[in-house]
């Protein structure tokens, strides 16, 4: 069984999670309340530019020259295309000025960069990966379960289940199935426990958005 076979069967629970999550279930309806996903976006705008850094990160540190190369790209399309939906959306829902990092937000981006930062690269390419890997698959189930039309939040449904990114995560996952098979077996699991923490924190910055989670 590859590496990321392993991992993707240590998350399920949390993955069938998240389905379960209102906030998922009203993006399917198109009734998710508009201030719960404009709280969203604006968290997840700052969260993109933090995780584009974590991606470089990992570039720079990459022992095989197109493992950089792939993470130097994933870096900027996080942050220059991605950018460019979040501020369509901002015009669409009225957002004028971002909010400032909340705490689901914060505890996320800080473990991404100080694990891809301090850690065995390999370690640092399994905490990115979720955010492309349960995207990927939660967009795909949003795109499947559509009940109905002109749902408002349909470019970000398009965007995570679009062909594009499809091919992304395919490789972010080749990437790290090829890493694990030239490590050691500690850090294979230190890779897995890496990747649940960052399921575990997807679940937690939907939760958030949902429940309006702000400093004390």
């Amino acid at each position: 069984m590859k590496w990321s076979e392993q991992a993707w069967l240590s998350i399920e629970p949390i993955y069938e999670s998240i389905l379960q999550m209102p906030f998922i279930k009203e993006l399917i309806e198109g009734t998710l309340p508009l201030e719960k996903f404009q709280y969203y976006l604006m968290q997840d705008s700052i969260y993109l530019e933090h995780f584009g850094r974590a991606l470089a990160i990992i570039g720079a540190r990459a022992t095989h020259i197109p493992d950089m190369l792939a993470f130097f790209r994933f870096a900027e399309t996080t942050i220059v295309v991605e950018n460019v939906l979040h501020e369509s959306y901002f015009k669409s829902f009225g957002i004028v000025d971002k909010d400032n990092i909340q705490p689901a937000c914060h505890h996320y981006t800080h473990f991404l960069k100080s694990t891809t930062a301090l850690e065995a690269v390999e370690i640092g390419m399994a905490a990115v990966l979720p955010c492309f890997w349960i995207y990927k698959a939660v967009g795909d189930y949003i795109y499947q379960q559509q009940k109905g039309l002109n749902n408002p939040y349909q470019k970000w449904i398009d965007t995570y289940s679009g062909e594009e990114f499809g091919i992304a995560v395919k490789s972010a996952i080749n990437i790290c199935d090829t890493n694990a098979t030239q490590t050691t077996v500690a850090i294979q699991d230190k890779m897995t426990e890496a990747f649940i923490m960052s399921s575990r924190l997807e679940f937690d910055f939907w939760e958030a958005a949902y429940i309006n989670r702000r400093w004390r």
